[in-house]
C-alpha cells in the first residue's frame, strides 16, 4: 500500500511541474492567420499586429482594433470604428501556450466569463 501511494504521488508532483511553452514576446507583432468554424463550415481570417493596431482581413473586409498590452501575454482590443454596440465592447485575449509558429489562445468579451478558445499561426 505504501509503494502505491509513493509511486502516486511522484506522478502527481511530475505532472504538476509541467509548465507549457509560453513565448508571448514571439507573437506580440506580425501578420496571423486564424481559421475558426462559423455556421458549420471553416472560415479563414488573417491580422495583422503591431504593439497598438491590430487590422482584421475577413471576407474582403478591414477592421481595424487598439492594442493595450496589459502584460506580454495578454491585451485589451477594441474596435476603432465600431458599428454596433456590441462591436463596442471590448475584448480581453489571452495567449495560453505557444510552440514554434503557433499560439493558443481564449478570448471574451471584457467582464465575461464565457470564454472562447481559439488557435493562431504566425505567417509573417
Amino acid at each position: 500500500m505504501f509503494y502505491k501511494f509513493l509511486i502516486f504521488s511522484l506522478l502527481l508532483i511530475a505532472v504538476s511541474c509541467y509548465t507549457p511553452e509560453r513565448n508571448c514576446k514571439d507573437f506580440k507583432t506580425g501578420e496571423f492567420e486564424f481559421e475558426t468554424y462559423l455556421n458549420g463550415e471553416v472560415v479563414k481570417t488573417t491580422f495583422i499586429r503591431n504593439d497598438t493596431l491590430e487590422i482584421d482581413f475577413y471576407e474582403g473586409k478591414a477592421d481595424s482594433s487598439s492594442i493595450r498590452w496589459i502584460n506580454d501575454c495578454e491585451y485589451i482590443a477594441e474596435k476603432i470604428n465600431p458599428t454596433s454596440m456590441r462591436d463596442r465592447k471590448a475584448l480581453h485575449f489571452k495567449i495560453l501556450t505557444t510552440k514554434d509558429d503557433v499560439y493558443t489562445f481564449e478570448y471574451a468579451l471584457v467582464g465575461e466569463n464565457n470564454k472562447q478558445k481559439g488557435t493562431a499561426r504566425k505567417i509573417n
